[in-house]
């Protein structure tokens, strides 16, 4: 096996099992390594630390896979950790759709795989998973059976390992434009195909049963709706009404659908196709208010790069939705950013209460679910924040 030599220093990160090696940290590299390759990193006196896999095109340029030198990584050892990855979901997962395998925080960097009823949909981000591909899907064959296998490879994390962004058939027939989902009892439209991320907010399933225990009586404004989720659980939950904003006309398509599918009447709820930051100001200047209110914006800050705009986009919402609440009224307000931490958002939230001089209790903090665990040795993996306030 092909060898990678790192610099004086640099092991730390591995010897806390920190998945990710920067360029930077490289020293040596064997010649005629393959992009993709699994490879044996040594400290810097040749030292065995960790087996993972190279990428001369990426920035993260190993991505750690096994810190014991005794173990071979050959199928076996990749249909067992997809194996443990989905039997630790077994006890805990009461439902028919969520994540079986989280990347980094599943010990499989690179590799995401969401089950949609017996549909699975697999992102393969990594060349060193796109290497093993195959592996990959005739070990899903074995332990889930499915009915059909659809990769959805169209991340942007794709252009930086220097990888084609691809979707297609894996296993089985052609995938139907739309399937029906169940979620705690409620019935939801999927595209698998084109809907964000694998088609459907499966993170946010236990923040939209929190936030709807909030609602009842309350006037809802839920902003960056996209498939009328949070509003199909508020309304359900004895909501008087939901106005939802969404940009994207599709998106709002999509939302009508689903709150038809449960049967909540068009009396309750209204459907506003504008930019959420336009429209909260329109109403501000209107003196509109609401008694819960919802801010689930899209990734805002993917990187720490990207942080400073995304302070001003986030502080911005905040407080005009603070100003838009009634007397005691409840915010449930949220980030998917991974540039921005959990004491970056609460920092946030202080700074968009002070300037819309109201005062805020923090009732509930709020992350992904469970099917999305994070991996303490990679804080990276924790990327949805929330806060469920009360507004004074």
């Amino acid at each position: 096996m092909k060898k990678i030599i790192l610099k004086k220093g640099r092991e730390k990160p591995v010897l806390k099992k920190h998945p990710w090696i920067f360029s930077g940290a490289i020293k040596k590299v064997d010649p005629g390594i393959i992009d993709g390759e699994i490879i044996e990193l040594c400290d810097h006196s040749s030292g065995f630390l960790a087996y993972g896999y190279y990428n001369s095109k990426s920035q993260i340029s190993i991505r750690l896979l096994e810190w014991n030198k005794d173990i071979d990584i050959n199928d076996s050892w990749w249909q067992e950790k997809i194996k443990n990855s989905i039997s630790r979901r077994d006890s805990i997962i009461k439902t028919d759709s969520y994540r079986l395998i989280f990347s980094e925080a599943d010990y499989l960097p690179g590799l995401i795989v969401d089950k949609y009823g017996d549909y699975l949909v697999m992102q393969v981000l990594t060349a060193g998973i796109e290497k093993v591909k195959e592996i990959i899907v005739n070990a899903l064959l074995d332990l889930t059976s499915p009915s059909r296998i659809f990769e959805r490879s169209d991340s942007v994390t794709r252009k930086l390992e220097g990888l084609e962004k691809t979707s297609k058939i894996l296993y089985g027939d052609s995938v139907p434009d739309s399937i029906i989902i169940n979620e705690n009892n409620f019935k939801f439209s999927v595209n698998l195909k084109e809907g964000q991320k694998t088609g459907f907010y499966l993170d946010q399933r236990r923040n939209r049963e929190v936030v709807s225990s909030f609602s009842k009586e309350r006037r809802v404004l839920d902003c960056f709706s996209y498939s009328g989720a949070f509003s199909v659980y508020s309304l359900a939950h004895g909501a008087e009404s939901s106005t939802l904003i969404d940009s994207s006309k599709q998106a709002l398509d999509l939302a009508k659908k689903n709150l038809e599918l449960n049967n909540l009447s068009d009396s309750i709820f209204e459907l506003v196709n504008e930019d959420v930051f336009k429209t909260l100001r329109k109403f501000r200047d209107c003196s509109a208010d609401f008694d819960l209110i919802i801010l689930d914006p899209p990734k805002l800050a993917p990187t720490r790069a990207q942080k400073n705009k995304a302070f001003r986009a986030y502080k911005d919402i905040n407080l005009l939705g603070m100003k838009l609440l009634t007397q005691n009224g409840i915010l449930a307000t949220f980030s998917c950013s991974g540039g921005i931490s959990q004491q970056d958002f609460r920092q946030i939230i202080f700074n968009a209460a002070r300037d819309a001089n109201r005062e805020v209790q923090i009732l509930t903090n709020l992350s992904q679910g469970v099917d999305h665990p994070i991996r303490l040795t990679c804080p990276e993996t924790e990327y949805l924040k929330g806060f469920i306030c009360r507004v004074i």
